[in-house]
């Protein structure tokens, strides 16, 4: 049976979640100023080796072209984006996400840049939680917190993967199994994620995942963005960020959800409305590094954010089957070698997922994954330009 591990029609706090009519949000959602750019696609693939990790193992680089200018390089160490061009509104295509400059530092990759993240993207509060009776302990490796899967994690895995194209698509599938026990996660997870650049200029990133013995699943991409196609210089605080959000979660000192479900309104937290992502964030303590609580549609993958970079006239739209979006403003780049030298705020996250801290807050939706049941969820990045003024 499939399961999607997607969000329960629930009760939050006693507040039912907010249902948006698909057709709605895509009108408020998606202005006319944008564009899609080229018009005559020819999809490609190719496969060369990208380095070799510490035992030796070949790192493979596939790289898929849609031709119209939206080029995606995918490691296999980590089934990883390394790079991604697309075009401005002038036709110059520039790399949109930040990336490490060798191989060594991909191997390390402390800021997780592009990495599939798993078992469990997020937080998990002091490394421990409970599941059908039984206590399981995790890595702490973010001050007493277990993230993003831990000290080995999806991200420092080497995948086997494999490519096709047809007319419309080129796609590169990733297969990894995590054994029973790793990063103290219960089960065989058989895991499939899997790489789709459409001739309509999007990437769509398919998760599946199959489990032998009940265990929890919450598995997200981690680019880090700069629509200005240069983040060496620039920052992203001029970027406009709307998110098609009216609630998230308050967060601890050490960033794990305090189990309440906050109205944005009238807050710094507010991009129900397009914001510049400076605009207010000297308010934001630390930073924006919270989960937002996405307005469903009856429509699946939903839209949930839209982002625009009006000097390069870049658009990023983010659709998604999950309950939630993590946007993070880059607090933690130091502009050292391990994070590719990429200053504070010079790229932003969002991570489309489950709730943090979900196996020990039982009233947000589950992550738990049991024998015969599919974890399954997509993510969309749907590429376009704002028009020229005066067009």
């Amino acid at each position: 049976m499939i399961r999607a591990v997607l969000p329960r029609w629930m009760m939050f706090n006693g507040c039912q979640p907010v249902i948006l009519m698909a057709v709605s949000v895509a009108a408020v959602f998606a202005p006319a100023s944008s564009v899609a750019f080229g018009n005559v696609s020819a999809m490609k693939c190719s496969e060369s080796e990208f380095g070799k990790t510490a035992d030796g193992k070949s790192i493979r680089l596939f790289t898929l072209e849609n031709g119209k200018g939206v080029v995606a390089r995918i490691s296999s160490y980590g089934a990883t984006v390394v790079g991604l061009e697309t075009p401005d509104r002038d036709g110059r295509s520039a790399n949109i996400v930040l990336g490490h400059s060798s191989v060594q530092q991909w191997l390390e990759n402390s800021p997780y840049f592009g990495c599939t993240v798993g078992r469990y993207g997020n937080r998990i509060a002091k490394g421990i939680f409970t599941l059908n009776g039984n206590v399981y302990t995790l890595a702490k490796n973010n001050g007493e917190n277990h993230l993003h899967g831990g000290k080995h994690g999806f991200h420092r895995a080497l995948w086997d993967g494999s490519s096709a194209t047809d007319d419309t698509t080129a796609s590169v599938t990733f297969t990894y199994t995590s054994p029973d026990g790793e990063d103290g996660y219960p089960g065989n997870l058989k895991t499939t994620v899997r790489y789709v650049l459409t001739a309509d200029n999007e990437l769509r990133i398919e998760y599946s995942a199959t489990t032998d013995k009940p265990t929890v699943v919450n598995l997200t991409n981690h680019c880090y963005w700069n629509l200005t196609g240069d983040a060496e210089t620039n920052d992203i605080l001029s970027h406009r960020l709307r998110l098609n959000c009216d609630r998230y979660l308050p967060v601890s000192e050490s960033l794990i959800p305090t189990g309440d479900i906050q109205a944005v309104a009238e807050s710094p937290m507010d991009f129900t409305t397009f914001h510049e992502i400076g605009e207010r964030i000297e308010k934001v303590e630390g930073g924006y590094d919270h989960c937002y609580v996405i307005n469903k549609s009856e429509e699946q993958p939903a839209l949930a954010a839209r982002v625009e970079e009006p000097a390069s006239g870049r658009v990023m739209e983010v659709l998604t089957t999950e309950p939630g979006i993590q946007f993070y403003s880059g607090n933690f780049l130091s502009g050292e070698d391990d994070c590719g030298g990429f200053s504070k705020h010079h790229g932003f996250c969002l991570e489309t997922q489950h709730f943090p801290d979900s196996p020990n807050q039982l009233h947000f939706p589950t992550t738990q994954l049991n024998p015969g049941e599919t974890y399954s969820s997509t993510t969309i990045h749907r590429f376009s330009v704002l028009e020229k003024a005066g067009e």
